[in-house]
């Protein structure tokens, strides 16, 4: 039991930093060819990010344990709203009448629906999975075009705004943090991935719950990161973005690549209460975002509250 709890932290640590390395190194591998700042950010950076939940969901169906995977995407997404917005607005407000992400939340709500309405034609398999990718790339490509549109937007996307840039990094350095990532990625999915299986099987609690909880808060430990920083820096309304990007590609390219990769049963404790708790969560931002409520210390407090009951009805 403890060696699972230190493979677990292990992989967790591990992804963090290969896909930090990963990230740095393909946006200014990007920069270096000559790829607009503007188109890297969409692209580059967004996958770049969710890296360590693609390997781990990936690596979960070549160890037939689908369950970890599944999990890991619905639980991250819960968990996200929950804990990656709550723990931020108890630290300061969250400003939403600042925020222009209305665009970005309605595509999250339509994913989010396309996501639970493919669950019940399940198991998700590779038809499912084309059909994810091709949202995916329909957002991609929407995000592409209104970001050109609005001139002012596309004049700001400057290279220091963006992860780990540094335009003038020599190719060593960019080689470097490419292979890092490549390895380590991996490798840290593997320790996560063993340690939670065992840990599932020593306990008799399902590879599901494992993915909804344990694995989903560990893959989101860094946007968590980001945004606690961020709110002790007055900055806590950046945290809005972050969630609605990860949670669209979670639902639409992690599930969209590992559907290809192995058939994803989908559990009928999923079907009847996880998937819809990701979609009553996606909804509670509705006034905020739609409405322009601030989301204060108050709402953080009921955000962080819920999020911790729902994780001991999972458990109990």
């Amino acid at each position: 039991m403890l060696m699972d709890l230190v493979y677990v932290a292990i992989g967790l640590v591990l992804l963090v930093l290969a896909g930090d390395a990963l990230v740095r190194g393909s946006v200014n591998l990007a920069l270096r060819l000559g790829i607009p700042p503007l188109i890297v950010g969409l692209t580059v950076v967004a996958f770049g990010t969710s890296a360590p939940e693609l390997l781990v969901s990936v690596k979960a169906i070549l160890d037939n344990a689908p369950g970890i995977a599944l999990g890991n995407v619905v639980g991250s997404n819960i968990a996200n709203i929950l804990l990656v917005l709550g723990i931020p607005a108890i630290i300061s407000t969250i400003h939403s009448s600042t925020l222009g992400v209305s665009r970005g939340f309605i595509t999250m709500l339509a994913a989010t629906a396309l996501f639970i309405g493919l669950c019940f034609l399940g198991p998700i398999t590779w038809w499912h999975a084309g059909i994810l990718l091709v949202g995916l790339t329909l957002m991609i490509a929407d995000n592409i075009h209104s970001a050109r549109q609005h001139r002012n937007a596309a004049k700001h996307v400057e290279e220091e705004e963006l992860e780990g840039a540094d335009p003038s990094a020599p190719w060593w350095k960019i080689i470097g943090f490419l292979v890092v990532g490549i390895i380590g990625l991996p490798l840290g999915a593997g320790f996560l991935v063993d340690g939670a299986s065992n840990i599932a099987r020593t306990y008799g609690i399902s590879e599901t719950v494992i993915g909804l909880t344990l694995v989903a808060v560990g893959t989101s430990l860094p946007e968590l990161a980001t945004s606690v920083i961020a709110a002790f820096k007055k900055q806590a309304d950046v945290a809005m973005g972050n969630v609605i990007g990860s949670n669209v590609f979670n639902l639409l390219g992690i599930i969209g690549v590992a559907g290809f990769v192995g058939p994803i049963p989908v559990p009928d404790s999923m079907l009847q209460s996880d998937l819809w708790v990701m979609a009553a969560a996606s909804l509670l931002l509705i006034p905020f975002i739609l409405m322009r409520f601030n989301i204060t210390r108050t709402v953080g407090l009921v955000f962080v509250a819920a999020y911790v009951g729902y994780t001991i009805s999972l458990v109990a």
